[in-house]
């Protein structure tokens, strides 16, 4: 990403709020420079994890809970043996239905490179080429004739991100058919010529499930569980459908003083390109699966793999110290996850979240330093007090005189919400007289009522808004 100024934004779909340049706007996984490096300064060697780790990360999990930073599932596996597991939080809040180790979680872009491997076992089966070109297809779709598949699996392909439409999440909750999708997906056009930049784009994985479901003359699910799901033994993960918490699935939620209910994307939009159902073991078996030649070849997860610490063909770099790993993230609604495979070790982590108010790569870091034996402190929770009256003199509207955003805060009961106008809204904790911080993105706020401003630190870099 170019240097540009932050906002926060609907960084994962509808769900969970980022600071995000402007142009990122609404997508699956849009935070994923982020949140891939799970960099130590240390050089680390493995170990396993000691009984004493077990009861330390789980007084974690439950720090999180009970400070309503975090509900989701988490699994680390080494050999193919799952050596840590823990839920925590609801999958039905308002049943008061907690989580536990079946249920299951929408996984957002993590589907993308089940869907990638799908397209390499056409490619294996010479059904697809990677250069190939979009055009034997949808000849439609703006360059159509000078987009392949590389450059969609990729995200090289220049097409546009329909997620990032300013319409999107007035329909993205009804069902859309495979015409009515790529007539959006075509009238968002091209945003740069195939092949010259990477943009990541929903599109690409969207048309890559039209185009596997004509390879193969079958729909996505069953190639879904024919090819893979059953290979590799994954007993919990399917394309989802209208959320079923009676079968263990879960609802999704933001936090903004309590956990409020998200609406459900229909499993329609995202398809391959986020609409996967399953659980953190599963996707530390599918990885594992993926990567020892049970789904596709070795030579196969090789061009799938990322080069140079870039992007690859549906897996991103999550390098932990000195160990290479290998990935993605995803979001959908109010879910977020992450997972991680490193060969060297054969060690794989996932997390599955349906509620984060707390920035789940530190999560991924504590879980990979459990097992690979590095030190690794619980980090701190403010217990600081605010009444609903100290609230009331930050609420109002802010505004920076060097960028051109705005920011509201309200009150909601004894909590402060900040949001960036056209963003969702995001719970502030309080640390101290006039401070505050949002866990998830790594930001502080410091107000000065008497100057009327509000000075924001976030990503190395002090903003200061005055309000209007």
């Amino acid at each position: 990403m170019p240097p540009c100024f932050f906002i926060w934004n609907f960084a994962l779909l509808r769900c969970s709020a980022f600071f995000l340049l402007p142009q990122a706007r609404i997508n699956f996984n849009a935070m994923w420079k982020y949140c891939l490096t799970l960099v130590l300064s240390c050089t680390v060697c493995f170990v396993h994890a000691q009984q004493s780790d077990a009861p330390k990360l789980d007084s974690f999990l439950n720090a999180l809970a009970a400070h309503d930073k975090f509900m989701g599932s988490v699994a680390v596996t080494k050999n193919g043996t799952l050596v840590y597991a823990r839920a925590t939080g609801y999958a039905d809040v308002a049943a008061k239905l907690p989580a536990d180790g079946e249920t299951k979680y929408r996984i957002g872009s993590i589907s993308k490179t089940f869907t990638a491997a799908l397209v390499f076992k056409a490619i294996e089966s010479r059904q697809l080429a990677l250069d190939q070109t979009l055009s034997s297809w949808f000849p439609g779709i703006a360059q159509a004739d000078k987009i392949t598949i590389r450059h969609m699996l990729s995200h090289r392909s220049g097409i546009h991100n329909f997620t990032a439409n300013q319409d999107y999440l007035s329909w993205s909750t009804q069902p859309k058919t495979e015409k009515e999708l790529v007539d959006i997906i075509t009238k968002g056009g091209s945003d740069f010529e195939p092949g010259s930049r990477m943009s990541y784009s929903n599109s690409n994985y969207v048309l890559l499930t039209y185009i596997l479901e004509k390879v193969f003359k079958q729909p996505y699910a069953k190639l879904l569980t024919t090819y893979i799901c059953k290979p590799a033994g994954l007993t919990n993960t399917y394309l989802g459908g209208k959320i079923r918490t009676a079968d263990h699935e879960s609802n999704s939620y933001k936090f903004l003083g309590q956990w409020q209910l998200m609406p459900e994307t229909d499993i329609s939009v995202p398809l391959g390109a986020g609409g996967i159902v399953s659980t953190p073991a599963d996707l530390t078996r599918f990885l594992r699966a993926l990567f020892t030649g049970k789904i596709i070849s070795r030579e196969s997860v090789e061009q799938m793999k990322p080069v140079s610490n870039q992007e690859g063909l549906g897996l991103f770099p999550m390098p932990f110290g000195d160990k290479a790993g290998y990935g993605h993230n995803g979001g959908i609604d109010g879910f977020s996850s992450l997972c991680a495979y490193y060969p060297a070790d054969d060690i794989s982590f996932a997390i599955t979240s349906n509620g984060a108010n707390y920035d789940i790569n530190n999560i991924a870091i504590i879980l990979m330093s459990a097992a690979y034996g590095v030190p690794w402190e619980m980090p701190p929770f403010s217990a600081y007090a605010v009444t609903s009256e100290e609230l009331d003199q930050y609420t109002g509207v802010y505004a920076s005189k060097d960028l051109p955003i705005k920011i509201t805060f309200t009150r909601q009961d004894n909590t402060l919400i900040g949001q960036v106008t056209g963003q969702t809204a995001l719970a502030l904790e309080p640390t101290g007289k006039h401070q505050f911080r949002i866990d998830r993105v790594k930001a502080e706020m410091t107000f000065d009522p008497a100057a009327k401003t509000m000075t924001l630190k976030q990503a190395g870099r002090v903003m200061v808004f005055t309000k209007e």
